[in-house]
């Protein structure tokens, strides 16, 4: 069997992957970058939404805007909203995003193939795709989502994920508010509703004990809005996904004499409260790519720099979100309450006060 070689393979071509294979392909190396799915961006498993405060300054975002959002509403069970404001922000058109990416890289001169499944992962470093296609890279970036197969072959897994199901409706009046609704019913995550124009995206996430729930949560919220008349009846279209929730993994190993980094989803970098990736994704992507250079020189040491700099740059964010998760668990548990909702929220003082008492401890 032919073998194909490259400096760098990217697998998976979402914002963490074509983020990365832009990167690399700026410094030179000969990059192949492969994803299972058939264009870019689709299906959009995604709420679409980037807050501007951790915003992403990058070319596509421009292209690919579809709102711009002013503030926050937090329902916590039937309590009037709680407003944040401002709360700045864009709604995306993912696909658009995702494709703008992708001819980024491809400019940039990396060869990027879709409809190319991974079948096999080899501990030598040998990816074989569906087709019989054969890979031998000296670097490897999985950016492949929350149940990578490139991380897995590194025995780094996601082990704790959201699940979500999310619908778009008519919204019936303008809107420029993400609405965010809190509910002992919704165990482990929370529902949306985020503008995109003259639609929106309502959904939901649950922990993965609890999927079997997932439509029926998203349909008592769809109705219940339908009554308060802000969106229409119609299902435009559905769509849903995991989202780690567990924290960052290290992010880095070897197959082979191939060094194997990841990236986005891939290594946990989503907020396990927000389920904010987007940013996250981009950033990461485009400090692998980078890291992949120093890499084919054969400077392994650039890994770790590589895991160093999103753990100072993430780390902190992360570590709350998942220590908050807990706490909200925990609570559940014990029955929930409205501040135990609030606690777990970022919305609230008490997210990022309990934060500053511990940090006195």
């Amino acid at each position: 069997m032919s073998i194909h070689h490259a400096d760098v393979l990217v697998v998976g071509l979402g914002p963490a992957g074509a983020s990365a294979a832009a990167a690399a392909a700026r410094t030179g190396l000969r990059v192949v970058a492969v994803d299972r799915r058939r264009e870019a961006g689709v299906p959009v498993q995604c709420a679409e939404f980037v807050p501007t405060l951790i915003g992403i300054e990058v070319g596509a975002l421009a292209c690919s805007v579809r709102q711009s959002i002013a503030s926050m509403a937090t329902f916590v069970e039937r309590d009037p909203p709680d407003l944040t404001h401002p709360f700045p922000g864009k709604m995306l058109d993912r696909a658009a995003f995702d494709a703008a990416l992708v001819r980024d890289a491809v400019a940039a001169g990396a060869q990027c193939r879709f409809a190319a499944s991974v079948r096999r992962i080899g501990r030598d470093g040998v990816v074989v795709l569906a087709d019989g296609t054969t890979l031998d890279a000296r670097v490897i970036v999985g950016a492949d989502g929350p149940r990578s197969r490139v991380g897995r072959a590194i025995d780094r897994v996601n082990v704790c994920l959201v699940e979500t199901r999310q619908i778009t409706v008519p919204l019936l009046a303008a809107h420029d508010a993400t609405d965010i609704f809190l509910s002992a019913s919704i165990p482990g995550g929370y529902g949306w509703l985020f503008p995109k124009g003259t639609v929106a995206n309502l959904g939901a996430g649950v922990d993965a004990a609890h999927r079997h729930r997932l439509k029926a949560v998203v349909d008592t919220l769809h109705s219940a809005l339908i009554g308060e008349r802000r969106v229409g009846e119609k299902v435009l279209a559905v769509t849903g996904g995991a989202i780690p929730v567990g924290g960052m993994l290290s992010p880095h190993g070897l197959l082979g004499r191939a060094h194997v980094l990841l990236a986005g989803d891939a290594a946990g970098l989503t907020n396990p409260v927000t389920g904010a990736g987007i940013a996250a994704a981009v950033y990461s992507g485009n400090l692998a790519g980078q890291a992949t250079a120093a890499l084919a020189r054969g400077d392994a040491r650039a890994a770790l720099a590589y895991e160093e700099e999103l753990r100072d740059v993430l780390g902190a964010a992360l570590d709350r979100a998942v220590r908050r998760r807990a706490e909200r668990a925990a609570a559940t548990r014990r029955g929930g309450s409205r501040e135990a909702l609030r606690r777990g929220w970022i919305a609230y003082p008490q997210y990022w006060a309990a934060q500053t008492e511990e940090a006195r401890r």
